[in-house]
């Protein structure tokens, strides 16, 4: 097969959960381990760091992977999902997997891959530590696809385990309470590993010690060590410019970094805490300049995309992956210090997500353009629209992102603000 015809197999063939939901998940890593077996168990062929949480991983593994590419060290880097191309999710030093890779891989194991009958994301992972392993990385940072205890990830032996956040989300699958969640993305805890804890949490702080002490381990939390303070919030500034300020006991740095959101700052305490772990626990030696040049060249480094990303002024326009109630509040504590005339909020949300909960806190003196991502599990423009009323939020429905944006940068002033949301895959539309 040809790389297009992989894609399409992969699309049609195997169960992706971005595109029909729970139908594509698995309760259960024997996929997962006879994968691993045949390709003769990849993941032991390189350092690990293994990141999960509700929100924030995806930035926390690409500044990780980031400061370990200014180091100079071999870095793979596991992310998902992606925004414009399947590459995104399997990176070296930055740059994607080859297509040339991808068609050998599949070609050379079509047989035991349609024997085996893996998910979407249980082949991506296969293929992911099999090239990892062959490209002889130094180290790679693995982000789990969803939860942690049964995630496809979690067969990896790591430096360090770390988890940003527990939210609610996808409590169909993971549990209906933060607790339950928590001891799901708690599964990723090892033996032996220490786990850094991004924001103590004080109905689930417990859950943590416990499977820590459990796995004789020692538990950190960022949140507890580092105070980072945003110093500006100004969108108009160039990547590279937001600016922080960072307290530990004893010591004060004003740092630059390459991802804007007042919310990065939670994520920029968790990698400062994880090289301290790293640094003292499995001998990395990373200076604090290497740490900071990383977060600052973050974007240019791993090629991050959708993270509070500028794609124009006058009117700002900014999109954000954000897709729960949890990080949506945070997105609207960022949307109101910013000065503009009327907010334009281009808005699609999948099917499975708790929408009463996301609408209730959206704010009713804005103008929606409400639309749908080209997915079986987007919830319908429409349908979304009537919804919405129920709340006060007003605006027109469109059939399809690329008219709802198109829409609300017709109408917006050069005075306004146009955000795009609500959905991870609304913003790779977008984009």
């Amino acid at each position: 097969m040809q790389y297009p015809e992989i894609l399409q197999y992969l699309h049609d063939q195997l169960p992706m959960f971005h595109r029909v939901g729970p139908a594509a998940y698995k309760a259960n890593l024997d996929n997962t381990l006879a994968l691993s077996e045949y390709f003769n168990y990849p993941e032991r062929k390189f350092k690990s760091i293994h990141i999960a949480g509700t929100n924030g991983k995806g930035s926390v593994a690409h500044m990780i992977a980031s400061v370990l590419q200014e180091k100079g060290l071999k870095t793979g880097l596991g992310t998902s999902p992606h925004l414009k191309d399947f590459r995104e999710r399997i990176r070296v030093d930055g740059k994607m997997i080859s297509k040339e890779y991808i068609c050998n891989f599949f070609n050379n194991h079509l047989d035991f891959i349609n024997h085996t009958s893996p998910s979407f994301f249980e082949m991506t992972i296969a293929l992911t530590f099999k090239y990892f392993a062959d490209e002889k990385v130094d180290v790679a940072v693995i982000e789990t696809g969803m939860g942690g205890r049964l995630d496809s990830t979690n067969i990896i032996s790591p430096l360090l385990s770390v988890i940003t956040n527990i939210g609610l989300d996808h409590a169909n699958l993971l549990g209906n309470t933060i607790e339950k969640i928590a001891v799901e993305k708690a599964g990723i805890i090892k033996p032996k590993t220490p786990v850094v804890v991004g924001r103590t949490q004080n109905n689930i702080f417990d859950i943590f010690i416990r499977t820590a002490e459990q796995n004789n381990c020692e538990c950190f939390f960022a949140d507890k060590t580092y105070k980072v303070t945003p110093l500006s919030i100004n969108d108009n500034t160039p990547a590279g410019a937001y600016k922080y300020l960072v307290n530990r006991t004893g010591r004060q740095d004003t740092i630059e970094a390459g991802l804007g959101g007042i919310y990065q700052a939670e994520n920029i305490a968790t990698v400062l805490q994880s090289f301290d772990i790293l640094n003292s626990q499995a001998g990395l030696n990373i200076s604090d300049e290497q740490v900071y040049s990383g977060i600052k060249n973050v974007v240019s480094n791993t090629g991050l995309m959708g993270r509070w990303q500028v794609l124009g002024l006058q009117p700002l326009v900014i999109c954000d992956t954000g897709h729960n109630a949890e990080a949506v509040k945070i997105i609207l504590d960022h949307l109101n210090n910013l000065q503009y005339e009327k907010l334009h909020f281009v808005l699609g949300l999948m099917n499975d997500k708790d929408i009463d909960d996301i609408l209730m806190l959206l704010p009713e003196d804005a103008l929606y353009y409400f639309t749908n991502a080209k997915l079986p599990r987007a919830l319908d423009a429409y349908t979304l629209q009537d919804k919405a009323r129920r709340f006060d939020l007003q605006g027109e429905a469109h059939e399809t992102v690329d008219k709802a944006f198109t829409a609300a940068k017709s109408s917006a002033g050069r005075d306004d603000l146009v955000f795009v949301g609500g959905s991870t895959f609304v913003i790779a539309e977008v984009l």
